[in-house]
């Protein structure tokens, strides 16, 4: 069916449920419920001659399903509250086990993930779809397509430690970076399972959470501007973090059993030795990203190693490095602006950090990218 003629009726089935008696959250849920089963066999059952109508069938159908199922529910929770109180147990938290279920195994990550931010983060559908800035309705498909897979199976599979370190980082990278604050809880969670599991890549990415969450509160102005790491007060820095991120790191690495995270974190702690931007030691962070590159073989790991060469071996070296590199690789652009500009290339670099700007998709990149631009664009306006 038409998403646009549907989405455009949601407003009044939401009344209609409303005025049928379901409030009004609920309502509004229900109607997502339908709208997703509508885009999902609309093509199969074709167009009804009267889509509103259906809509509110369906819609009515699932605020029913729902209602029953929350009555249920607290029928459960009224028999068991009314049994006996066992006796002294300690406190038991599940979350993290609850991690390791939701990164099933026949889930990929990316779908391990969207099920944990909403089964276990608590968030809602639409939290989670501005948090990855994709619609509502493609983010309720992707976490109905990972319960409708796991809901085939027992869990009693748990995914493996990988797994749930991938499902863990990038919670703590969309707490880190977007409007939606997970980061001290993946750090939480990162902690326990680094108590009851002795591996270096465990450690490695615990070390590299604490040593990113050490330089937080300087990473942006009051005003919700968005500050380079070359221009953070590093005064700000949580010292404690960082010594203890790199504490951990150091044990880590000493087990000569490298992977992925011991290396980002690797690289974290150099730029948080640095007692000034200039000061960096971007040669060993060069050889950080061989050794991160040659892990992943990631586009996202070369194109930070081209920002190192070109603060070890100069912008030219940089411009050189990033060449090899598919132009449409996000953050690309502002790279090769960053470089330009180096390289005294002003107009080169101020066009790039215009093309950059339009195709940020975070709010704070985008508007960090336009200063840049503007910032430039005034300097060879004085010129002439």
């Amino acid at each position: 069916m038409d998403e646009v003629l549907l989405r455009s009726l949601t407003p009044s089935v939401i009344g209609v449920l409303v005025r049928r008696g379901a409030d009004f959250a609920a309502a509004e849920d229900a109607v997502q419920e339908a709208l997703v089963e509508a885009l999902r066999t609309g093509s199969a059952a074709g167009r009804p001659r009267d889509p509103k109508g259906w809509l509110v069938t369906v819609a009515w159908r699932k605020f029913l399903d729902a209602t029953r199922a929350d009555a249920a529910r607290r029928r459960r929770e009224d028999r068991a509250a009314e049994e006996p109180a066992p006796g002294p147990a300690p406190a038991v938290d599940d979350t993290l086990r609850l991690y390791f279920l939701c990164a099933h195994p026949s889930l990929t990550p990316a779908s391990a993930v969207a099920l944990t931010l909403r089964a276990v983060g608590g968030l809602t559908t639409r939290q989670i779809a501005a948090a990855y800035l994709v619609p509502e309705a493609t983010m309720a498909q992707r976490i109905s397509r990972a319960k409708r897979t796991v809901s085939g199976v027992r869990l009693d599979r748990p995914g493996d430690v990988a797994t749930v370190l991938r499902v863990l980082y990038l919670v703590f990278n969309e707490g880190y970076s977007g409007d939606v604050d997970l980061a001290a809880e993946a750090i939480r969670l990162t902690r326990q399972l680094a108590a009851r599991i002795d591996h270096p890549e465990v450690a490695g990415l615990l070390a590299l959470m604490l040593l990113h969450h050490a330089r937080r509160a300087a990473r942006t102005t009051p005003d919700g501007r968005l500050v380079p790491l070359a221009e953070q007060d590093r005064g700000r820095w949580d010292t404690a973090l960082i010594a203890e991120g790199v504490g951990i790191l150091q044990a880590a690495l000493a087990r000569d059993r490298l992977g992925e995270f011991q290396a980002q974190a690797a690289v974290a702690a150099l730029h948080a030795d640095a007692p000034t931007a200039g000061e960096t030691d971007w040669v060993q962070i060069v050889e950080w990203y061989d050794e991160l590159a040659r892990l992943t073989d990631s586009p996202v790991v070369r194109l930070n190693r081209a920002v190192a060469v070109g603060e070890a071996d100069g912008p030219r070296a940089g411009l050189a490095a990033l060449a090899e590199l598919d132009a449409s690789l996000p953050r690309h652009s502002a790279v090769a602006a960053y470089l330009h500009e180096r390289d005294g290339d002003i107009p080169t670099a101020a066009r790039l950090y215009e093309e950059a700007a339009h195709r940020a998709t975070d709010l704070a990149e985008r508007e960090h990218l336009t200063r840049q631009a503007a910032r430039l664009n005034t300097r060879l306006r004085r010129s002439r």
